[in-house]
């Protein structure tokens, strides 16, 4: 299971996935300025690994701060804020920056050493907890997969969306680990293919099979009765359930809910937004035109074409069977089963 972040000589050191499959680069980000640029020129991306680089970020900042403790404040504000520009959708990013917040508004009048040191214990802490959720998430849902499974999955919801394990892929690795898992097809994910780029490459470093298909191959891959259950992540799950997940996901519930396939979403608790109603009110981050028009270097259309390039999109709890978390997996209807998660009951 490779590290995909990690605090190293005075840098936060991430995983570059803007290389894979060709290269494994590690970034190291020398200051907040060049954690936030790796989080927002997806360097690196995931909903869970957001949040914890962005503490380690914050974290960083402090440490490099040598000002006067009566500016302090306002360097940790700053520094927060910059941060949580990042990407708009991944509600992980603000409950990590707003629990790195807590612990500095209880600690701001020590030392600015040992404000530093209890926010990067802090973001460390967020990493390692990160693994074991995820472990528990795999554990709670390889149990609703057949033997011989056949699972299909979009975008990248593994260990390098996450600080390891995964969580879409979390539950797809405890069920390999059983002999459960025949075969995993894998949605390319259009337009930055997270799914032919980072998904393919971490199940085959795992040697689970997969095969890759390109986004509209779906329903005929379903048709044929090749797929018997859908996983996938979560990037903000509303308090009704509705969920947003990389662009594509609603496509595949329709289309799930057509071929009587079940459809499921494994996320941590983080991931749940319950200060929203529902999906309606989930921000959908707008990406570049060129990562439409373009493939590494080469135009795929006319250069000039307008476009419309939502990263997410959002799907209805009604086409959701189950939520796979750490709590256990959550069935409609889901609002209080998602308050109860975050209530800690």
């Amino acid at each position: 299971m490779i590290a995909t972040v990690r605090f190293d000589n005075e840098a936060v050191v991430v995983l570059d996935q803007s290389k894979l499959p060709g290269e494994v680069v590690f970034a190291p980000c020398h200051t907040p300025q060049e954690v936030a640029a790796a989080i927002r020129s997806m360097k690196v991306r995931g909903a869970p690994l957001i949040g914890v680089v962005a503490a380690f970020g914050l974290a960083l900042g402090m440490r490099r701060y040598n000002g006067s403790p009566a500016e302090m404040d306002a360097h940790f504000y700053k520094t927060r804020d910059l941060l949580a520009s990042t990407r708009p959708t991944a509600v992980n990013l603000f409950w990590a920056l707003q629990r790195m917040e807590q612990l500095y508004l209880q600690h701001r009048h020590q030392a600015r050493g040992e404000v530093a040191a209890l926010l990067l214990n802090e973001a460390q802490k967020m990493c390692a907890e990160d693994i074991a959720v995820n472990r528990t998430i795999g554990e709670n849902g390889e149990a609703l997969l057949p033997a011989g499974a056949q699972v299909m999955t979009i975008c990248n919801a593994g260990t390098l969306a996450t600080c390891g394990y995964g969580t879409a892929l979390g539950v797809i690795r405890s069920a390999a680990a059983r002999n459960k898992v025949d075969m995993v097809w894998a949605c390319e994910t259009r337009p930055v293919l997270q799914g032919a780029r980072l998904t393919v490459w971490e199940l085959m470093q795992d040697h689970i099979p997969v095969t890759l298909i390109t986004d509209s191959m779906a329903a005929y891959t379903m048709q044929l009765g090749k797929v018997d259950a859908i996983i996938v992540g979560a990037d903000r799950i509303a308090a009704n359930g509705d969920t947003a997940n990389k662009i594509g996901t609603f496509s595949l519930a329709v289309l799930a809910q057509y071929h009587q396939i079940p459809f499921y979403v494994a996320a941590p608790s983080s991931t749940v937004d319950i200060s929203l109603p529902d999906g309606g009110a989930i921000i959908i981050e707008e990406r570049h035109e060129d990562e439409v028009r373009r493939c590494a270097d080469a135009y795929l259309t006319v250069p000039e074409v307008k476009v419309f390039n939502p990263a997410f999109d959002v799907t209805p709890q009604h086409l959701i069977t189950g939520i796979i978390t750490e709590g256990g997996v959550i069935r409609a209807p889901f609002a209080d089963g998602l308050r109860k998660l975050k209530e800690g009951r």
